[in-house]
């Protein structure tokens, strides 16, 4: 059985390419195409999420075996073949492609093609340039001054625009309880 995955970027609008894989194929797999298909170099951590239809993710596909906790299942991407887990037309994954940033593409099943095997994966289409693979200091935009005044009439020495101090913060009307 094929797999026909369409995988976007909510940073780049006009991004999106569809992805055809044989359901025999692990995550590692689609880790590698999907890293081909944007050009982006290997890395570490980079990561599968199966979601929930909200997006919500429920359970991780690691490339490398890393700090989890014992009652958490430890899924490799070179041990987890597609078809075990996915099966759903519309089931939804998230990827994430930068694992200093945490970004990530997302990924939904988009058609199951019964009695079709893909011996390598397939780039079907493909439009838009992808997000660059790691953001770097010149890409993020510069971070707004904490105080700006909109309005001439207040004045630079404003209420509030200094922060707080830890002293001023009240911890009980908030029920925090400090340890």
């Amino acid at each position: 059985m094929t797999l026909k995955f369409t995988i976007a970027s909510e940073e780049i609008e006009d991004f999106a390419f569809e992805l055809l894989i044989d359901s025999n194929a692990t995550f590692l797999d689609l880790h590698k195409a999907i890293i081909k298909a944007c050009r982006y170099t290997e890395g570490d951590n980079h990561r599968f999420y199966i979601c929930d239809e909200d997006w919500h993710p429920e359970q991780k596909i690691l490339l490398n075996e890393e700090a989890t906790s014992s009652d958490e299942d430890l899924n490799l991407m070179h041990e987890c073949c597609l078809g075990d887990f996915l099966e759903d037309e519309g089931q939804r994954l998230a990827y994430r492609f930068d694992p200093e940033s945490r970004r990530i593409f997302i990924i939904e099943l988009t058609e199951t093609i019964f009695g079709s095997r893909q011996t390598e994966p397939c780039v079907k289409r493909h439009c838009g340039q992808p997000p660059v693979q790691t953001i770097t200091e010149e890409d993020v935009p510069a971070t707004p001054q904490t105080h700006t005044t909109a309005d001439p009439d207040i004045e630079e020495d404003f209420y509030g625009d200094e922060g707080f101090e830890a002293d001023e913060f009240d911890e009980e009307g908030f029920d925090i309880v400090a340890e």
